[in-house]
């Protein structure tokens, strides 16, 4: 593909897994050795680029596929931490089923939690691609924890413990640079649903601790959740906008499809500092846009945004719909933006 100057397309960060892999990962543990689990992952990572390759879409990641449900498998890479009984087992996917964690120990990540091996396969297996990693960031991490014996049980503990999550991805974010990252980016659900004690602006202190002298190379997505395509917060952004404009990063990475493209207004002011990737495909619904419908939503975003700081994307990323489906969104959200880059 050309180089382009205006609109480019890229997804979130993660990929629709093929029909095979969850199959494989249920049965792994038991019946699959190191170096089969390394050949399948590698396998369902080169699916999940060529699959974007094929759409024509410009940024690419390795579609996440390391990682069970965006987050909850990085927990065994960290150290000080146990885990606890979750609190439901029966029925529909949820929040609730999510796994929980005490810090007994100081919190940390003394081998990494796996980004640089992700990112040198991802460049290993796309080196002709304009590349992009995309992680939890700290908000999200800390949600999940509980801090323990080793940070007492004073109002200070929980900022203690996000001190030390804090350094633990501030050190993987100078790694990735280190491996030649140039485009990271950190998703942040647990800024939209802050802990009761903490505000807004303290919240964006977090994640600027991690980005912080590295604006060029990172993007922040402001995230509602998606686990089983449902959100976990209320789904305003007006309400984070003192949160959004404290961020220290290049790009804000924000959701409309799933909300009809409203609060779009929002754009204007905030793209007058950052880059903005809008989302204008829908993955927590069935409905199957055409290049038409993405065609109109990014002409709304582009009544707020000038072209040179837009970049098209999904609301998040393709892990909760099946891989049919995903493919389908990919190429109408690459068709939509070229039939609006034809009439720029």
């Amino acid at each position: 593909m050309p180089d382009l100057p205006i609109l480019l397309t890229m997804g979130v960060g993660s990929s629709a897994l093929p029909g095979w892999m969850h199959l494989f990962r249920r049965h792994m543990r038991d019946a699959a050795a190191p170096m089969d689990v390394e050949e399948a992952f590698d396998d369902a990572t080169r699916l999940a680029i060529a699959d974007q390759v094929d759409a024509g879409i410009d940024i690419v990641s390795d579609g996440e596929l390391h990682r069970q449900r965006f987050v909850y498998e990085m927990y065994e890479r960290i150290s000080g931490i146990e885990r606890q009984q979750r609190p439901r087992k029966l029925g529909v996917p949820g929040y609730d089923m999510a796994p929980k964690f005490v810090a007994n120990d100081k919190v940390g990540a003394p081998g990494g939690l796996g980004l640089v091996a992700e990112y040198e396969t991802l460049r290993r297996l796309a080196p002709d691609c304009r590349l992009k990693i995309a992680f939890p960031g700290p908000l999200t991490f800390a949600n999940n924890i509980l801090p323990g014996a080793h940070y007492g049980d004073g109002e200070d503990a929980a900022g203690r413990l996000m001190d030390d999550v804090v350094v633990m991805l501030r050190d993987e974010v100078e790694a990735l640079r280190l491996a030649g990252a140039e485009f990271i980016q950190i998703d942040e659900p647990g800024l939209t649903f802050l802990p009761k004690t903490m505000t807004q602006a303290e919240g964006a202190n977090c994640i600027n601790q991690v980005t912080r002298g590295l604006t060029e190379f990172t993007a922040v997505h402001v995230c509602f959740g998606n686990n089983a395509s449902r959100p976990s917060a209320p789904r305003g952004l007006k309400r984070l906008m003192d949160a959004m404009e404290a961020l220290d990063t290049r790009m804000l990475v924000l959701e409309f499809a799933n909300r009809e493209m409203s609060e779009l207004d929002i754009l204007a002011p905030l793209s007058e500092r950052f880059d903005v990737a809008a989302g204008v495909i829908d993955v927590k619904s069935f409905h199957q846009e055409s290049p038409e419908d993405v065609a109109d939503r990014i002409r709304q975003v582009l009544r707020h945004v000038p072209a040179e700081r837009l970049t098209v994307t999904a609301d998040c990323g393709f892990s909760a719909i099946p891989r049919w489906l995903a493919c389908q969104k990919m190429g109408a959200m690459v068709a939509g933006a070229r039939l609006v880059r034809d009439e720029l």
